[in-house]
């Protein structure tokens, strides 16, 4: 019998080095676990599970909005599980809305295969759809999605276009203007922040929208590390002073000056004189993706004479 469905796969990105680091038992314990966890998310939207294939999961729902809504509640679930964020553990997801044929509890045909190609270019903590499923939606506002271009499937002539589904509480503001102002610009006595990654300076005053940190294109500053989270860290100017907060998986690492590093997990912290940030990883393992930070008073230059 055919019917049209909204296909949606999901799988543990890290599951392989939890085998290597916590043995057999534990890692088919969380592996386990986290599956649990998403059939759970799974049947609060109306889908169900059709199948788990050694650490992914395929589930079908009635149309296109459930089965984007349950995918972001998939990744929120999993991304405040601190057992999971322990483990380094999350999630990729891939889904269609399309024609499929039921038989023996199973489910077959194009948009079974569409599905799995989404799911095979997703990233951890990523959620790709086809743009045609995103158009299907009579209430698009709900989501927030953006183009990523075209993609082949198996079967089809031509490449289809894809979109990302950006799921994190904070991606309004990925839309912002990143209101920074460039160290090389001249213009010192409006420097509040100065911030140096690899050999890139940027400068942020007190009039600055919120500043984001992660491995998104779109991040105000771009970390591109396995271990940092899209929409990892956010800076911001308040009550008179500047603000790291994290809104990721595994937490943000603050040092001011020679004192001990500060851990931070959906919490925040202020920023003070000069120091370092660390996106995912302690900073004595992260050597290559440090961010040196320095604030000073509004009418004076910072001093970033940090490593480039």
């Amino acid at each position: 019998m055919s019917s049209m469905l909204t296909i949606v796969f999901a799988d543990v990105a890290g599951s392989t080095k939890l085998f290597e680091t916590r043995g057999n038992l534990e890692a088919r314990r969380l592996v386990a676990a986290i599956l649990n966890a998403l059939a759970e998310v799974t049947a609060r939207h109306g889908g169900r599970v059709i199948k788990t294939i050694g650490d992914e999961i395929m589930c079908t729902f009635p149309g296109p909005m459930q089965g984007l809504l349950g995918a972001v509640d998939m990744q929120k679930r999993i991304a405040q599980d601190l057992d999971f964020a322990r483990d380094s553990l999350a999630i990729r997801i891939g889904l269609h809305h399309g024609e499929t044929l039921l038989e023996d509890n199973d489910v077959f045909g194009d948009a079974v295969n569409t599905a799995a190609r989404m799911a095979s270019l997703a990233k951890r903590e990523q959620i790709i759809t086809t743009a045609s499923t995103v158009k299907l939606l009579t209430n698009a506002g709900m989501l927030r999605t953006r183009s990523v271009g075209q993609a082949r499937v198996s079967g089809k002539q031509k490449p289809i276009d894809i979109v990302d589904v950006m799921w994190q509480e904070d991606n309004s503001n990925v839309t912002m203007v990143q209101r920074a102002i460039r160290i090389d610009s001249g213009v010192w006595s409006r420097i509040n922040l100065a911030l140096r990654y690899r050999g890139q300076a940027t400068g942020l005053d007190q009039f600055a929208q919120p500043f984001t940190l992660g491995r998104d294109a779109a991040s105000g500053l771009v970390v591109d590390a396995d271990w940092v989270s899209r929409y990892h860290a956010l800076i911001e100017y308040k009550r008179g002073y500047f603000v790291v907060s994290d809104r990721s998986t595994n937490g943000t690492y603050v040092k001011f000056g020679e004192d001990q590093e500060v851990r931070l997990h959906r919490d925040e912290v202020r920023l003070r004189g000069g120091g370092i940030i660390s996106l995912g990883q302690s900073i004595a393992v992260n050597s290559e993706h440090l961010v040196y930070f320095q604030c000073s008073d509004l009418d004076a230059p910072p001093q970033a004479d940090s490593p480039a």
